[in-house]
C-alpha cells in the first residue's frame, strides 16, 4: 500500500521555515525514524557554540553524562573563592568609577572577582551619587564556577554571572561626549546565491520522491544552501558580547525547527505547523527584541530599576522568488505566530534552564542601563571620562573570533505530503527605544529611590563592591 507523507526537512542555523511542495512516496521506514531520534538527541545535548579561526560557528557539546565533571568543579570553586563573595546576595553593589579605579591601580591587572564583576547575576539597579563620584550597579550575586563547557555560572542558582567584558561593551556603545548606538544586531540568513541554488535543487528532484530518497534529498539541500551569513551590527563582532547574540539566535532556531529539545515545555514550530497553511515559497523568521516597558526612573532621576524579564521573540513571513531574493508577505502564518507567542511566555523558565538565554537577557539588561546612562548624564554628573573603559588599547574586549558564516544543517522527518525548509532572523536590539517618555515607568511608591538612599557609600580604600 502506497500513502503519501511530509518529508519536514528542517536547516539548521536559520531561524524561520519555508515550505514547497513536494509529494512523497510510501512511508518512513523504522531505520529512518531511529537516525532523527539519535539527532535530536545529539543535539538536545548541545552546550553552546564554537567560532573557529576562520569565523565558521559549530555546536559545542561537552559529554558530562554523571555530573561529574561539574561537581569537580563547584567543589573547586567552592574551596577557592573568598567567603565573602561566594556567598549569596541580594542585592550586592558595583560601582563602577571605583572598579576602574582599581583596575588601573593594578596596573591593568584584572582579577576574577573583578572579571566577573564579584557575582553579579543580573543588574536591577543602577544608582548615580554626584557628591562621591560613584555610578552603582546592583543586583542578585553569588559565588561562581567554570563548567565544563566553559560558561560561568553562580554556584547556587546556575544564572550566568554577567561578565566585565560584556559591560565594557555596553558601555561603550554609549560613552560619554558621544552619540550612542541606535541599533544592535545580529542574523543568520542563507544567501540569495544559497536560496536559488535550493530552488534549482529541488526542481531537480520533481514532482515525486521516495523515502529511499531522503538522505540524498537531505544532502542535496545541505549543498544547495551552503554556508549561511552571520552579519552583526552596532557590537564588535570579535565580542564575547557578539558571540551570545548568535549562540542565542542559533540555539531559538534550533528549538524551534526540533533539533535541540527545549528544557521545558516548549512546543516547537515544526510541531504545530499544517502544512496546508505554508505557501510554496514561504519563509518564517523569527526575532529576539527587548521587551522594552522594562525601566522605572525615580522622581529625581538618581536612581533606575531594570523590570521584568527583558526579552520578547517576534515573527515575520516572507516569500522567496525562484532567484533567491526575499519579500515581506501579507499574513502571518498562525503557527509561527503561536511558536513566538509561546516562546516569549516560557522564557524566564528558559533562561533558568538554559545560561544562553539568561546570558541574552543580561546584555539587553546592560545596553539599556548604558543607555540611561549617557541619556540622564550620569558620566558627566560623577566627572566619569570613562577613558581606561573606553579604550580598546588599554582594555581589550574584541579577543574572539568574530563570528562569520555557519554551515546549514538539515535533518528530515515525515509529516504530511510536502517539503519545509527553514531559514532567517536574528537579534534586534533599539536601547534608546525603552527609555522614551512611553515607555518609561514611574516610581510612584518610591521604591527606587529609598533603595538609593539606603545604600551606604562608606567603603574603605580600594574597595569597589559590597553587599
Amino acid at each position: 500500500m502506497r500513502w503519501q507523507t511530509l518529508l519536514l526537512v528542517k536547516v539548521v542555523a536559520v531561524a524561520a521555515v519555508a515550505g514547497w511542495g513536494l509529494p512523497l512516496g510510501s512511508a518512513l521506514g523504522q531505520q529512518q525514524q531511529q537516525q532523527q531520534q539519535q539527532q535530536q538527541q545529539n543535539l538536545s545535548g548541545v552546550a553552546g557554540i564554537a567560532v573557529d579561526a576562520r569565523g565558521v560557528v559549530e555546536t559545542r557539546i561537552v559529554p558530562d553524562p554523571t555530573g561529574q565533571l561539574m561537581r569537580q568543579q563547584i567543589q573547586a570553586a567552592r574551596q577557592s573563592l573568598p567567603r565573602e563573595v561566594a556567598s549569596f546576595s541580594k542585592l550586592r553593589k558595583v560601582s563602577l568609577t571605583r572598579l576602574e579605579k582599581a583596575i588601573i591601580e593594578k596596573n591593568g591587572v584584572v582579577t576574577d572577582e573583578m572579571r566577573y564583576l564579584a557575582g553579579l547575576l543580573r543588574v536591577r539597579y543602577v544608582f548615580l551619587y554626584p557628591e562621591s563620584g560613584d555610578i552603582v550597579l546592583a543586583g542578585p550575586a553569588e559565588g561562581w564556577v567554570t563548567t565544563p563547557a566553559g560558561r560561568i555560572l553562580g554556584l547556587t542558582t546556575g544564572r550566568p554571572v554577567v561578565q566585565l567584558q560584556d559591560l565594557v561593551v555596553a558601555l561603550r556603545l554609549f560613552p560619554p561626549g558621544k552619540k550612542g548606538t541606535e541599533l544592535i544586531s545580529c542574523s543568520i540568513d542563507p544567501t540569495p546565491e544559497g536560496l536559488a541554488a535550493m530552488q534549482r535543487f529541488l526542481r531537480s528532484i520533481g514532482s515525486q520522491a521516495t523515502p529511499a530518497q531522503t538522505q540524498f534529498i537531505v544532502d542535496g539541500l545541505r549543498t544547495s544552501l551552503g554556508y549561511q551569513a552571520v552579519t552583526i551590527s552596532g557590537v564588535p563582532p570579535a565580542t564575547h558580547f557578539a558571540q551570545v547574540m548568535v549562540e542565542a539566535d542559533y540555539r531559538m532556531k534550533l528549538i524551534g525547527i526540533g533539533l535541540e529539545r527545549p528544557p521545558v515545555k516548549l512546543v516547537s514550530f515544526v510541531d504545530r505547523v499544517n502544512p496546508s497553511q505554508v505557501a510554496r515559497n514561504a519563509l518564517f523568521r523569527w526575532f529576539f527584541t527587548p521587551d522594552y516597558q522594562c525601566v522605572r526612573v525615580s522622581e529625581d532621576k538618581l536612581a533606575m530599576e531594570l523590570v521584568g524579564d527583558g526579552v520578547k521573540l517576534v515573527g515575520e513571513d516572507e516569500l522567496v522568488s525562484s532567484g533567491g531574493q526575499r519579500q515581506g508577505a501579507a499574513r502571518m502564518n498562525p503557527a509561527s505566530q503561536a511558536f513566538v507567542v509561546s516562546f516569549t511566555k516560557r522564557y524566564p523558565e528558559l533562561a533558568e534552564r538554559s545560561p544562553v538565554f539568561a546570558e541574552l537577557r543580561n546584555l539587553i539588561d546592560l545596553v539599556v542601563a548604558a543607555a540611561f546612562l549617557q541619556k540622564a548624564d550620569y558620566y558627566g554628573k560623577a566627572h566619569w571620562k570613562m577613558e581606561f573603559f573606553g579604550s580598546e588599547k588599554a582594555f581589550p574586549v574584541e579577543t574572539y573570533s568574530a563570528p562569520k558564516m555557519v554551515g546549514s544543517a538539515v535533518a528530515a522527518i515525515w509529516k504530511g505530503n510536502r517539503l519545509m525548509t527553514p531559514i532567517g532572523g536574528g537579534v534586534h536590539i533599539e536601547p534608546a527605544e525603552a527609555l522614551t517618555e512611553e515607555n518609561l515607568l514611574p516610581d510612584e511608591k518610591g521604591h527606587v529611590a529609598a533603595l538609593r538612599s539606603e545604600t551606604q557609600l562608606k567603603l574603605p580604600q580600594g574597595r569597589w563592591w559590597w553587599d
